[in-house]
């Protein structure tokens, strides 16, 4: 699940959240804005069990991808779109 809070600045954080039944091990969000980069945007566990990270965007389409321990790679079904190359968010 996704959600977006505006920023002053023209950006906008984006908050990734994965349920408790999400694939166990280290979790990232990896994608066009840090390079693919695993590790670089970590999900933290919280109390519930989900996991959450939060990364702040400008303006734009971002692709994303969520790369668990293992090299196990996934989508986020609450993008804005997804096809083959992974997930799609617009950022305003």
């Amino acid at each position: 699940m996704l959600s977006r809070t505006r920023l002053f600045g023209g950006k906008t954080r984006v908050t990734f959240r994965l349920p408790a039944a999400e694939p166990m091990g280290v979790v990232s969000v990896v994608g066009d804005f840090n390079g693919w980069q695993p590790g670089a945007a970590e999900l933290v566990r919280r109390r519930d069990g989900t996991r959450t990270v939060s990364v702040s965007f400008p303006p734009g389409e971002h692709r994303f991808r969520y790369l668990a321990t293992g090299g196990v790679w996934f989508d986020d079904a609450g993008a804005d779109r997804i096809d083959p190359q992974g997930g799609l968010i617009r950022v305003e």
